[in-house]
C-alpha cells in the first residue's frame, strides 16, 4: 500500500497527464497548436502505477502516444510543452515533436512513431544494464497492435532467452487506430503470448491504477532481481480518437460511456478517500497547482523563438 504522501503524488501525476491532454486537444482545435497528436486521455493509471516503481537508473520506452510516459517518468512540464509547439527551448530544441519527445537523462528514451520499435529498443537497454550490472531495468509501452509486430516476437525471446532485466508493458485499449482487437487477433487473450519465450505474464485492470501498481511492483522486482522479463497486460481504454480529430465512429456510445464510468482517476480517488489516503482540501490545491503549471507552459511555449536554421546541423549522427 502507498502512504499518504505518495497517494498525493500518484493523483498530481495522473491530473496532470489528464489535464495536459485536454489542454493540448483544446489547443489543436482552435488552430493555436499544429501537427499530429495521440493523446493518453483513460490510460492514465498505467504510465503512473508503473513509473512509481522506477528511479533514475531505469530505462522506458515509449509509444506514439507517448506524453503520458514522459510525465510519469518526470520530464519537464515546461520542455515537454515547448518541444510540442516546435520551439528551440523544448526538451529536443524542438526538433523531436510529440512523437520523438524524449530526455535520456531521466531514462526516458522516447516517444516513437513505428508501432512496436520501443520492444528491442527495451532489449536493449535491459542488456546494457545487466551487463554494465547499473540495478536498472528496461521498460517498453506499447499497445495490442504491436504485438502482431514481429519486433514484439524477436525482443521477447531474446529477452527471455538471456533473462534480462525488463518488463513490456502492453497497454491494450482494444483498438489499433479504428481496428478492434478481435478483428486482427486470434487470441483474446495477449499475455498468453508470452508463454512461447519462457516468460512471466500478469494482467492487470488498466483503469484501476492500485492494480496496476502491485502487478507492476512484482514484475519489476522480479525484473530487478535477476529472475527475468515480464509480459504486464494493462486493459485500458482511450477516451479519446486515435489522434486528435478522430470522428471515432467505429465505437459506440455505450462502449464508450461504460469504460468511462471506470474513470481511472475517480476510481483512484474514490478508494484513496476511502483508505483515508487524501483529503479533499489537498486535491482542490493540486487542480490549481496543475492548471496554472500547464498554462505557464503554455505561455512560455508561445513565448519562445524557433530553432535557428543552423539548428538543422546540430543533434544528428552523420552532417551531410
Amino acid at each position: 500500500m502507498i502512504s499518504r504522501e505518495e497517494a498525493l503524488d500518484v493523483y498530481q501525476q495522473m491530473r496532470t497527464i489528464r489535464s495536459f491532454e485536454e489542454k493540448l486537444d483544446a489547443l489543436v482545435k482552435v488552430g493555436r497548436l499544429p501537427g499530429f497528436l495521440h493523446l493518453y486521455v483513460g490510460q492514465e493509471a498505467v504510465a503512473v502505477g508503473v513509473c512509481a516503481h522506477l528511479n533514475e537508473r531505469d530505462i522506458v520506452n515509449s509509444t506514439h502516444r507517448g506524453h503520458g510516459h514522459c510525465i510519469a517518468k518526470g520530464v519537464d512540464l515546461k520542455g515537454m510543452m515547448a518541444e510540442l509547439f516546435g520551439r528551440r527551448t523544448g526538451i529536443c530544441n524542438g526538433k523531436g515533436g510529440s512523437m520523438h519527445i524524449a530526455d535520456v537523462n531521466l531514462g526516458m528514451l522516447g516517444a516513437n512513431g513505428i508501432v512496436g520499435a520501443g520492444v528491442p529498443l527495451t532489449v536493449g537497454a535491459a542488456l546494457t544494464a545487466e551487463t554494465k550490472g547499473t540495478g536498472g531495468v528496461a521498460v517498453a509501452f506499447f499497445g495490442d497492435g504491436a504485438t502482431n509486430q514481429g519486433q514484439f516476437h524477436e525482443g521477447l525471446n531474446l529477452a527471455g532467452a538471456w533473462k534480462l532485466p525488463a518488463v513490456f508493458v502492453l497497454e491494450n485499449n482494444g483498438y489499433g487506430e479504428a481496428t478492434p482487437i478481435e478483428f486482427a487477433t486470434a487470441v483474446g487473450d495477449l499475455s498468453v503470448r508470452a508463454s512461447a519465450y519462457g516468460i512471466r505474464s500478469l494482467v492487470a485492470d488498466g483503469m484501476d491504477f492500485f492494480d496496476v501498481f502491485e502487478k507492476a511492483g512484482q514484475a519489476i522486482e522480479h525484473a530487478r532481481n535477476g529472475e527475468g522479463p515480464t509480459l504486464l497486460e494493462c486493459r485500458t481504454y482511450r477516451f479519446l480518437g486515435h489522434f486528435v480529430g478522430d470522428p471515432m465512429g467505429y465505437r459506440s456510445e455505450a462502449e464508450q460511456d461504460d469504460w468511462k464510468s471506470r474513470d481511472p482517476l475517480e476510481t483512484f480517488l474514490a478508494k484513496a478517500l476511502e483508505l483515508g489516503l487524501v483529503r479533499e482540501d489537498a486535491l482542490k490545491r493540486i487542480d490549481e497547482q496543475v492548471a496554472a503549471e500547464i498554462e505557464a507552459a503554455v505561455e512560455a511555449a508561445e513565448a519562445a523563438p524557433y530553432p535557428e536554421p543552423s539548428d538543422v546541423l546540430t543533434d544528428v549522427y552523420v552532417e551531410g
